[in-house]
């Protein structure tokens, strides 16, 4: 199972079938609308190039990109060659893409030239920016690459960084078979057929766009770039390509809800579109206007990084359809049925355990952090749940990592602790999330001032967007007397986020 299957049945049965539309609309001259023909030898000009440079078998390929063709290109050409891609989240600060570069050893940095300018203190041994000058310097079109001469499924095909309950991120590599079933079975329970159109919503760093490049790739499924998520704008190609798929966290339905409200004319896709949702439990009500107000099926899952993601999916049964619109709301904002293939369990401490051909094979130079998550054979998600002895249908309840979810994204509460901590001010820290009608949960910071020392809440709020993503940085600080801690030291967070969460019978939004 290699990565490099899913091209090859689109270039041997869909040659000459529309393959990827570029984003129109971005710094670098968009790569003409092309078949899966043309996408192979695209794909092969990038293999031929990096043999140029000597990048060999194992290095690893790091790109900074908003969604575009070259970055889904990248996610076929690096793997595909016996390399690492190395998709970097283009919403980090420079010291924290910096960070990604020299912890992964990357031997190439490709960057998106809207970056070039922020990240020109990032660099490699060989460093591009994405567009014209990679087309003529780098790619060499009619140059047949060296082949992968030794393919293994369990080679590292790509480290996709995540946030967690450490200051600094953590590679998570995904091997070649944990794409290839994560893909299959996410395709399975989707119903991805050749006569799909696919919407990419999602960032394509988020785990390789869920691997939805690939599979996509491998049914022959015309794929429609979106460089950055605009409700207006989506139910635009909605209508104009004959989107059948997307998928996204909770903040992107919120945005194409927002838009339909000043939409003229009926909604598009309507009976047609199929959405899955990531990243945090969207409340009943936003399901229920998904498809009452869209027309769309709503479907979730549930999973993070280090299980390619795909354990479990939620998708309105032949036997719910009787049920009240409320009710199939309701049962729709659960995690869903373990993935075909996926075995699930709790621990003792309620703690959901996983077990699958889709977890990850380690964090990349980080021995000891894998030995504890893989620990007795079950990969430990982090998050605390229950499931359904009636139809066993997973909930997630908690959070047992320090890790807050906002708009989808992953934000260690540690790392916004740390930032705020280096504040000359700031005496005692403590960040939790909170509920937050459209981004799901928000940052807040619990902040104690040290004596004497005067700081308000936008310094702090700046403080922290001054050294790290805009996303991660608090939206509210709260100033307290002091902080509620264990015998021991511990902050004792679930104390803070009780008041902010005694209307929910889950701390998840």
């Amino acid at each position: 199972m290699a990565v490099g299957d899913f091209l090859e049945r689109a270039e041997l049965g869909f040659a000459g079938s529309a393959g990827v539309v570029d984003e129109p609309l971005q710094p670098a001259p968009p790569v003409p609308a092309s078949t899966y023909g043309r996408l192979g030898e695209r794909v092969r000009a990038w293999q031929a190039g990096l043999d140029a440079l000597g990048v060999g078998v194992g290095e690893r390929v790091a790109v900074v990109s908003h969604n575009s063709a070259r970055l889904l290109e990248l996610l076929f050409a690096v793997p595909m060659s016996g390399r690492i891609c190395v998709p970097v989240n283009f919403r980090l600060r420079p010291a924290e893409v910096d960070y990604i570069v020299r912890q992964s050893n990357a031997s190439v940095l490709l960057v998106d030239p809207e970056l070039d300018e922020a990240l020109s203190s990032v660099t490699a041994r060989h460093r591009f920016v994405l567009g014209e000058r990679t087309e003529s310097e780098l790619m060499r079109f009619g140059v047949e690459p060296r082949p992968w001469a030794d393919p293994d499924e369990d080679a590292t095909a790509t480290i996709n960084y995540t946030s967690g309950t450490t200051a600094r991120p953590k590679g998570v590599q995904l091997t070649h078979r944990n794409i290839w079933m994560s893909g299959l079975t996410l395709a399975l329970h989707t119903r991805v057929w050749e006569r799909d159109v696919y919407l990419h919503t999602l960032p394509m760093f988020h785990c390789n766009g869920w691997g939805m490049p690939y599979v996509m790739a491998g049914l022959g499924v015309k794929q429609v770039i979106l460089r950055k998520v605009d409700g207006a704008e989506i139910l635009r190609r909605v209508a104009e390509h004959g989107v059948t798929l997307m998928c996204g966290a909770p903040a992107v339905w919120n945005a194409v809800l927002e838009a339909a409200a000043s939409w003229e004319g009926e909604i598009p896709g309507r009976d047609r579109v199929r959405i899955v949702c990531a990243g945090a439990p969207p409340p009943s009500r936003t399901i229920q206007r998904v498809q009452e107000e869209l027309g769309w099926e709503f479907m979730q899952i549930y999973g993070l990084t280090e299980t390619s993601p795909l354990l479990t999916i939620n998708r309105s049964r032949p036997a719910d359809d009787g049920l009240p619109a409320p009710e199939r709301a309701r049962k729709l904002s659960r995690a869903g049925l373990p993935a075909l293939g996926v075995k699930l369990r709790l621990a003792e401490s309620g703690e959901v355990l996983a077990r699958s051909n889709v977890v990850l094979a380690g964090y990349w130079d980080k021995p000891q952090e894998t030995a504890a998550a893989l620990e007795g054979g079950w990969f430990r998600t982090g998050d605390g749940g229950t499931i359904d002895p009636e139809d066993g249908h997973l909930t997630i309840s908690d959070r047992k990592k320090d890790v807050i979810v906002t708009g989808g994204e992953n934000v260690s509460s540690i790392e916004v602790e740390d930032t705020i901590f280096s504040h000359p001010a700031v005496r005692e820290v403590a960040v939790i999330g909170v509920p937050h009608e459209k981004w799901g949960e928000t940052i807040k910071a619990l902040v104690v001032l040290a004596a004497g020392a005067a700081a308000d809440e936008a310094e702090i709020i700046a403080h922290c967007k001054q050294r790290m993503a805009g996303y991660k940085a608090p939206t509210s600080v709260e100033f307290r007397e002091s902080i509620p801690r264990t015998a021991t030291g511990k902050t004792q967070k679930y104390v803070l986020r009780r008041p902010y969460w005694a209307d929910r019978d889950r701390e998840v939004n």
